[in-house]
């Protein structure tokens, strides 16, 4: 097997099967995930700063999410 703990032929399934399933199923997959790891994202924020204000977590997430830089640019100093 290579590296990882999928075999080859379970790949070449895997692989057949996303080929064959919907655009539309495939974006809203991709939309569900992104929107688990944003919420992710937000609880591992909240969790390293159990006294922050909502308006601090917003501040911190939006600087693990988007970078200190953008965020001071989306968000302000």
């Amino acid at each position: 097997m290579p590296d990882g703990d999928t075999s080859p032929e379970a790949e070449a399934i895997q692989i057949d099967l996303l080929r064959k399933t919907p655009m539309w199923k495939r974006l809203r997959v991709a939309a569900e995930m992104s929107e688990t790891v944003m919420l992710l994202s937000r609880l591992g924020v909240a969790r390293r700063n159990p006294g922050a204000s909502p308006a601090e977590l917003r501040r911190l997430a939006a600087d693990a999410i988007l970078g200190s830089e953008l965020a001071s640019r989306v968000y302000g100093r």
